[in-house]
């Protein structure tokens, strides 16, 4: 799991949430928010366990969205080892930073969203 930063038409900013399967390299979630809190970022896994199964690990960066309380300890509650990468370490996400970057080059800098809905 990993955001991308982008900012609307208008100026806003927003952030999408990816989450790619490293095994198949299927992007199974992109979410879009202006805002996402750490109880936002868990309701993408939970649906995608659901749907996909519950995997064996879940890779993410740092980021305060992972870093809270509630996120770094919901995994284990459910099964799943939480892999942290180090800070300033995206080569350790490398597979998501391939779809991030992708995303940015094939539909952040080719399209200029007005609204996230």
């Amino acid at each position: 799991m990993d955001f991308v930063y982008d900012k609307l038409s208008n100026g806003r900013s927003y952030k999408m949430l990816t989450v790619l399967d490293e095994y198949t390299r299927q992007a199974l979630a992109v979410v879009v928010r202006t805002r996402m809190r750490s109880e936002d970022v868990l309701e993408v896994p939970y649906g995608l366990f659901l749907s996909h199964g519950t995997p064996e690990f879940i890779r993410s960066d740092n980021g305060p969205e992972f870093a809270s309380q509630e996120t770094q300890s919901w995994p284990e509650k459910v099964g799943v080892n939480p892999i942290r990468i180090y800070p300033g370490s995206h080569w350790e996400n490398g597979y998501n930073e391939r779809l991030n970057g992708t995303l940015r080059h094939e539909v952040l800098n080719a399209e200029w969203f007005t609204t996230t809905k």
